[in-house]
C-alpha cells in the first residue's frame, strides 16, 4: 500500500469511529489517557510566535489541555480526519484560540517557522512515511522549537509479564469491535502498536531527520512514551 492509499485508509478508519473515540480512549486505557495527555502538554515550550501546532489533533483533547495550561497561545489543531475534528469542535465552541483544520501531516498548510512547539499524540504512528512528517514539522517550527510526541511503546516488549501484550493482541480489538461496530479500526490499532519501533529507534529516526536534544520517558510501565526533540537554533 502506497503512502497516499495508507493515508486514505487511516482517515476512513478514524472517520468511522469518531463518535466513539473519546469514550473508547477513556475506557480502553482505564482513564490513563487523560494523564498521558497532561504529561505531554507539560513538555511544551512557548516562545515568540505565540502559537502551538497540535498535529493529529483528533477530537481536540490535547488542544484543550494546551490552552488550559497556556491560555495566551493560539493552538492550530490539524488532523487528516474531518469527522474527528467535527466531533471535537463541539468541545471548543467557546474557545476561539483553537483553530481546527483538516490537513495532511506530510504537507502542512502553514508558513515556515510559525510555531514554537508541535505536539502529536498517538498520531505519528499513522503517518507514512514518517520522514515526510518530520521534514514538515522542522519546516514549521521556529529555530529552537520543540517537537513533543506522545505515542505507544512497541507492543513487542513484554509488559506486566505479558498481560498487556495479551490485552493488546486479543482483548482490545474485540472490545473496540463491539463498541465501534468497525472490525478494522481497533485491529489496526493493535497491529500498528505491535509494528512500532522501540523508543530508542524512534529517537534515532528523529536524529537522522535533523532534530537534536532528543530524549524520551516511559509512562505506565512503557505502555506509552513521551519523546521530546528540538529543531536546531
Amino acid at each position: 500500500m502506497n503512502p497516499s492509499e495508507h493515508g486514505k485508509r487511516v482517515s476512513s478508519l478514524f472517520d468511522n469511529i469518531a463518535t466513539w473515540y473519546d469514550f473508547l480512549n477513556h475506557f480502553l486505557s482505564l482513564g490513563q489517557d487523560i494523564y498521558w495527555r497532561y504529561r505531554l502538554v507539560r513538555t511544551l515550550r512557548t516562545g515568540s510566535t505565540g502559537a502551538v501546532l497540535d498535529l493529529a489533533a483528533g477530537t481536540l483533547d490535547v488542544s484543550r489541555e494546551i490552552l488550559r495550561r497556556h491560555p495566551t497561545q493560539k493552538v492550530l489543531s490539524l488532523d487528516f480526519s474531518r469527522a474527528m475534528l467535527c466531533s471535537g469542535t463541539k468541545k471548543v465552541a467557546n474557545q476561539p484560540s483553537i483553530f481546527p483544520v483538516q490537513a495532511d501531516g506530510r504537507a502542512l498548510p502553514l508558513p515556515d517557522a510559525c510555531v514554537d512547539t508541535v505536539t502529536i499524540a498517538f498520531g505519528i504512528r499513522n503517518i507514512l512515511p514518517r520522514t515526510e512528517a518530520y521534514s514538515e514539522i522542522l519546516r514549521v517550527l521556529a529555530p529552537g522549537g520543540r517537537l513533543c510526541i506522545l505515542e505507544f511503546g512497541t507492543g513487542q516488549a513484554r509488559i506486566w509479564q505479558g498481560a498487556y501484550n495479551f490485552y493488546l493482541g486479543k482483548v482490545l480489538p474485540r472490545i473496540g469491535r463491539f463498541f465501534s461496530k468497525n472490525p478494522e479500526a481497533y485491529q489496526y490499532l493493535a497491529d500498528t502498536i505491535l509494528a512500532f519501533p522501540h523508543a530508542s529507534d524512534l529517537a534515532k529516526e528523529l536524529r537522522d531527520a535533523g532534530f537534536d536534544k532528543i530524549g524520551y520517558q516511559a509512562l505506565s510501565s512503557g505502555i506509552v512514551y513521551i519523546h521530546v526533540a528540538q529543531k536546531p537554533s
